[in-house]
């Protein structure tokens, strides 16, 4: 299970101030006490999306999933600095992501640490 913090949900709602559907996911991770994998799985619910496999392993194979947009070289530096807006930016305009689970997905990533989520990309050049 993965738990962000209230601390960590008001960065997150202070980053994101301008993305109103960030601001309904993060309302759902805070009545979730923090748990981002039952809010994701409620999220994704929510927008047709059909998990099959345990919560945590569906969050994980979700951000996984779009980690070659996430790691990209040129948003890197800002995800490092907690600038969120380039990639909440490229995310909004991929027509296959459900922008709803954008917050909890960088949450996720955020939690693995940046840099540890992205390496598998780094040893691929």
């Amino acid at each position: 299970m993965t738990t962000v913090t209230s601390k960590e949900i008001a960065q997150f709602r202070s980053l994101l101030a301008d993305y109103p559907q960030a601001l309904e996911a993060l309302d759902l991770i805070e009545d979730c006490e923090g748990d981002l994998e039952d809010a994701t799985m409620t999220l994704a619910i929510r927008v047709g999306q059909e998990p099959g496999a345990d919560n945590s392993e569906w969050l994980d194979a979700l951000a996984k999933k779009w980690r070659t947009v996430i790691c990209q070289a040129e948003l890197r530096e800002d995800l490092l600095n907690g600038k969120l807006q380039g990639i909440m930016t490229q995310l909004d305009g991929i027509s296959t992501f459900p922008k709803i689970l954008a917050t909890p997905v960088l949450m996720y990533v955020f939690k693995q640490g940046w840099n540890n989520f992205c390496q598998p990309l780094d040893t691929i050049k």
